[in-house]
């Protein structure tokens, strides 16, 4: 009986045997394709999502020389100035004088006016690039002490601050260049830039200019033309003043200065703070707009709107401006309603349109000709309601769409609404703005739409550099 034993379990383990080796073939192969991929890419890391680390992409900026007194130096004669700002009342924080800054900071605040402080892209991004190298692993651009090393070249001028100055304190000497000390600056800048040896080997098409003031720089455009200019639109470019120019063409600024090929449009810094989603409230009102009813160029279309709504039940319409005294104001009617009016004044878009992506108010956007930042990774028609001029103007046409939409849709405009408002953010949270920036913030955007520019931008520069000396081929607009 043990005998018999024996022999059926050794007959049982050699018929097993194929089965043993194919296990253990089976096993060999495994251990094989881990080892592989264990090591043939250096770069791999074992967690528990495996990933595999990409080149981190980024655009080299060489920051040009400018003196101080043109960018950061300009935020010193701001804040020792005891002037105030005419253009707005004496309680809505025009002063300009703080009584508690510091003295002798090398990098000042930027103003909390808040004519001023919705055009402080400048100061963001010069912040960025003046930040220490070892704090800037989440920037998009790096910045190369080699001009030759350069993608593109940025010029650190506070061209807005430079403007605000001028027109904050005397206004009318602001489109003359006798006793304009913004004219001054701006000559200056461009005759220390256009000499510099990068200048003339481009032509100026790799340089970038912040100009987000719609007159920033107003005298000179015509020589800065072929730059890349980050701007809020192109509003301030293309229209005649009669006023300043007299029906004189020589003072026109002209289309080909300006176009979606070469520039940026950049978003307005917002004056009200972000509400998340999650601290979203129940809202009582339709629509909410607040600014001034009477504004130049475009702004009829506002005056007309103006007086269809004002009257409206569930529609709050006021003058005002999102300043000290009507911050909370703001505040309270963007976030209580539905809808924010987003209609065109003196250019086709406004700061208003960014407070109502922070508020989670969706905007209601009347502006045929209007240009949006960061288009081709957003699409505001997902968190926006585009209505053209001539049905906002038809009575009752708008009211109408405006009650049309149910709360479901109203709740999607609003969760697509708080996944990009973080790209508008600019302010980074240090003093002086020096230190690290959010990755997915409106700097880093701003240089992403730059780097998508470069290939078309070295292309016009060996085109203009391979013409027979003495050839002049006339500019061309390319404004779409």
């Amino acid at each position: 009986m043990a005998l018999k034993y024996t022999a059926t379990t050794v007959a049982s383990s050699l018929r097993s045997l194929p089965t043993l080796f194919l296990s253990l073939a089976t096993l060999l192969f495994t251990l094989s394709l881990i080892l592989f991929f264990l090591f043939s890419n250096p770069n791999t890391q074992i967690t528990p999502q495996t990933t595999v680390q990409q080149p981190y992409a980024s655009i080299n900026v060489y920051v040009a020389d400018l003196p101080r007194s043109l960018n950061y130096g300009l935020l010193d004669r701001y804040w020792s100035s005891s002037a105030t700002d005419s253009r707005i009342s004496a309680e809505s924080g025009s002063r300009i004088a703080p009584t508690h800054l510091p003295k002798n900071l090398r990098f000042p605040p930027y103003p909390e006016n808040p004519l001023i402080k919705q055009y402080s892209a400048e100061y963001w991004i010069t912040g960025d690039l003046m930040t220490p190298e070892s704090f800037r692993d989440g920037s998009f651009a790096r910045r190369v002490f080699d001009v030759d090393e350069a993608d593109v070249v940025f010029v650190p001028f506070f061209a807005t601050l430079s403007a605000e100055l001028q027109l904050g304190t005397a206004k009318g000497a602001f489109r003359k260049k006798v006793g304009n000390d913004d004219y001054e600056r701006q000559r200056q800048v461009v005759d220390l830039v256009r000499g510099t040896p990068a200048w003339k080997r481009s032509g100026g098409r790799d340089h970038v200019f912040v100009l987000t003031d719609p007159v920033a720089m107003w005298h000179v455009r015509a020589e800065i033309a072929p730059a890349i200019l980050l701007v809020v639109d192109f509003g301030g470019w293309y229209r005649l003043d009669s006023k300043s120019s007299n029906g004189s063409s020589q003072d026109m600024i002209q289309h080909t200065q300006v176009s979606l090929l070469k520039d940026v449009i950049v978003p307005y810094t917002h004056l009200l703070p972000r509400l998340h989603l999650s601290e979203d409230q129940r809202r009582q009102m339709l629509l909410y707009f607040k600014g001034a009813k009477h504004r130049h160029r475009g702004g009829i279309v506002r005056e007309k709107l103006w007086d269809l709504l004002v009257n409206e039940p569930g529609l709050i319409v006021e003058e005002g401006f999102p300043n000290a005294t009507g911050r909370e104001q703001s505040i309270r009617g963007m976030r209580t309603s539905d809808f924010c009016l987003h209609p065109a004044g003196d250019t086709p878009t406004s700061c208003r349109l960014f407070d109502a992506i922070q508020s989670l108010c969706i905007p209601v956007i009347v502006s045929d000709n209007i240009e949006l930042p960061f288009e081709g990774v957003i699409d505001y028609s997902e968190f926006s309601v585009f209505v053209a001029v001539d049905d906002a103007l038809r009575p009752n046409w708008l009211v109408g769409l405006l009650r049309s939409f149910s709360k479901e849709q109203k709740d999607k405009f609003r969760q697509n609404m708080s996944r990009i408002q973080r790209m508008f953010e600019y302010d980074n949270g240090h003093p002086g703005g020096i230190g690290p920036i959010p990755p997915d913030g409106a700097v880093n955007h701003i240089w992403k739409k730059v780097h998508q520019k470069l290939p078309m931008i070295k292309e016009a520069i060996v085109r203009e550099n391979r013409k027979p000396a003495g050839v002049s081929i006339p500019l061309r607009c390319h404004c779409t």
